[in-house]
């Protein structure tokens, strides 16, 4: 299935049916009286937050939405019948915006919560309605109200823990796979990764992250260039990112150092606060540097980058060096997760005024 993470839909909710104005007229029966009943509320929009989907690829064919009228009232006390709701089920992460006032109308983060995006107009009122012991007779009636409508964009931010940025073939897919369930193609050319892909690592009973693996950056990607910069979005939801730097090029004049100098002013340009996550460095494909010269080249590259956070020295094809990794990644996911104590406050130890005169 085609991954698709942006999409626009006109989305319309139902208007309320008009009330009635109708008389009771039966044979021997001379004052009936009014007996117009109100109009049906018109149908509104939802949207559902559903863990099965991944994509909003239904949403780009799909582009309007529409829920039905509510029925008009009608004469004997018959009341119009509401119009049933639309339910639009989107993947967990889904972000709706109001394309013409910028309004975000809801963020579904909640699984199977509904979230009104479009309320269905109320019905309108019979002269049922109105009849009171001073006006025995009335004929007024008003129409059903309108429905809300609205052209939104919806935009998907996946929800993980953990993402993975780098360039082209510094080995991301080959970590993921590693690490975690995920079965991304892998091949000895740039870019192939055209789409994100989530995997769910298991590091013990009950404990378990999710990783997300997006297509490389090149330097340039804030202006357009390559195919990272359309699945930055993608990052701005996790914990923490590991910086993924192939330490073994095939080509002799390419700088690791510079490549990665160039993938995190990308960040920067990007977004400040997707720049301010925490990060991690992740020294890929030692497995190709021979066992003498590795200690000196990670050496070497982390005085020449400047680096002062944690770094983990792995080969992702070869299974070396995942283990301590993983353990890290999820304590410091844990430590994230897990809510922080509330303050002693020193006064609810006190007695109550009561306490002390007895």
């Amino acid at each position: 299935m085609k991954f698709v993470d942006e999409a626009t839909i006109d989305i319309a909710a139902g208007n309320g049916g008009a009330g009635c104005a109708s008389f009771r007229r039966e044979k021997f029966i001379p004052f009936g009286g009014p007996d117009g009943g109100n109009g049906g509320k018109g149908g509104s929009v939802f949207a559902v937050a559903d863990r099965n989907l991944n994509t909003l690829i239904d949403y780009r064919y799909a582009r309007r939405h529409e829920a039905r009228n509510g029925e008009s009232g009608r004469g004997a006390d018959c009341f119009g019948a509401a119009a049933d709701d639309v339910i639009l089920r989107m993947p967990v992460g889904t972000i709706i915006t109001d394309t013409e006032t910028g309004r975000v109308l809801a963020e579904l983060i909640e699984p199977d919560v509904p979230v009104l995006l479009a309320k269905g107009g109320d019905g309108g009122f019979g002269n049922l309605h109105y009849k009171s012991s001073t006006n025995r007779a009335p004929r007024q009636h008003t129409p059903g109200w309108p429905g809300e409508g609205y052209k939104v964009k919806l935009e998907l931010r996946v929800l993980a823990d953990v993402g993975l940025l780098g360039m082209p073939n510094a080995g991301k897919s080959t970590l993921i796979t590693a690490i975690s369930n995920a079965k991304p193609k892998i091949a000895d050319y740039p870019f192939t990764t055209l789409h994100p892909n989530l995997g769910v690592v298991r590091v013990g009973p009950e404990k378990s992250f999710v990783v997300a693996d997006i297509p490389g950056l090149i330097e340039g990607a804030s202006e357009g260039a390559g195919l990272g910069h359309l699945f930055l979005r993608h990052l701005q939801r996790t914990r923490l990112l590991l910086h993924v730097v192939d330490l073994a090029p095939f080509d002799d004049t390419v700088d690791p150092v510079q490549q990665a100098k160039a993938i995190v002013e990308e960040l920067r340009k990007y977004d400040e606060s997707l720049h301010a996550k925490t990060r991690w460095l992740v020294l890929n494909k030692l497995d190709m540097v021979p066992e003498d010269e590795r200690a000196k080249r990670v050496k070497d590259f982390v005085k020449r980058y400047k680096w002062k956070g944690p770094v983990f020295e792995i080969s992702a094809l070869a299974r070396e060096g995942l283990q301590p990794l993983l353990h890290a990644i999820w304590d410091h996911v844990a430590a994230e997760q897990r809510e922080p104590e509330p303050e002693y406050d020193p006064r609810f130890d006190e007695p109550a005024p009561d306490d002390q005169q007895a």
